[in-house]
């Protein structure tokens, strides 16, 4: 029996990506109500050409319910370097979801946690017994990475793929998948606002940890470090603790999702009901 093959979609990424492809040019495809769809129709090519694409049999998109999450709660200044998102893009949080529930897509999300962690969660639900593939523009989803579970990295346009597995990953980076969140914790993440040790940048994270194999034995063995290295992961042990925290996917958040709900099959009378709803054209010879 051949096994499932489940596209886990990154709804947050898909859905900024296709926003700011055009809103830099300031086309946002305001329809005659007023309202700005272009983030939305471009969710859409993007998901409609994955599907195409890698021939899923289930769909789940999974979504952040809020800004505010427990990371937050960990460390106040977590992603506060980020703006509020423009007014053009605001409405189409609402309408992207009403999108993927007419295309029998079923919502995934859990306040107090992102996106990642719901597509951490699932994916390890589902990795026993089904191929998942996880759709998504965000490298960090790579520590997700394992026997059953791949990562597919949009690239610019429309249909271009980076496709990793862990194999392919271990091979580049000389660590494992796993290895990434400790790789973070050195090296920081200044799209998310933490610091890891300041100094300590991508090349000696690297270095150190596949000469030590793990942060904790890098800490347990300061003494055999450069002295400028020392003082770097001395200055800012609290941080690296706290860093690895951050940087990891959580993945037991509290959601799940029946593969019943979740199998591929578009009504497609309902979903061009939507389509026209939004005032969109050329969409019907995707689907």
């Amino acid at each position: 029996m051949e096994k499932n093959k489940i596209l886990l979609v990154d709804g947050m990424a898909l859905l900024f990506r296709a926003f700011y492809a055009t809103a830099m040019s300031g086309y946002f495809m305001v329809n005659s109500k007023g309202v700005p769809t272009n983030g939305v129709h471009g969710f859409v090519r993007h998901l409609i050409t994955a599907t195409n694409t890698f021939q899923p049999t289930h769909v789940v998109a999974c979504w952040d319910m809020g800004s505010h999450t427990f990371r937050n709660d960990l460390y106040p200044e977590y992603k506060a370097n980020r703006g509020a998102p423009p007014e053009e893009l605001i409405p189409q949080f609402d309408i992207v979801k009403e999108v993927t529930e007419a295309m029998n897509i079923p919502n995934i999300g859990e306040v107090g946690y992102e996106a990642d962690d719901c597509i951490g969660t699932l994916a390890n639900l589902y990795k026993e017994d089904s191929e998942v593939y996880i759709l998504t523009g965000d490298q960090d989803i790579l520590q997700l990475l394992d026997e059953n579970v791949n990562v597919v990295l949009m690239k610019k346009g429309y249909g271009n793929y980076d496709i990793y597995h862990a194999e392919r990953f271990t091979e580049e980076k000389g660590i494992t998948p796993q290895q990434m969140i400790e790789l973070k914790a050195m090296m920081g993440d200044s799209s998310d606002n933490y610091p890891g040790v300041r100094g300590i940048g991508e090349k000696t994270a690297l270095k150190l940890l596949k000469e030590h194999g793990s942060l904790d034995k890098i800490l347990e063995n300061l003494d055999s470090l450069t002295k400028a290295q020392r003082t770097k992961f001395e200055n800012d042990l609290e941080m690296v603790h706290l860093s690895r925290k951050l940087a990891e996917i959580h993945c037991e958040a509290g959601v799940s999702c029946d593969l019943i709900e979740a199998e591929f099959r578009i009504n497609r009378d309902r979903a061009m009901e939507k389509f026209q709803e939004l005032e969109f054209k050329r969409l019907d010879q995707m689907i």
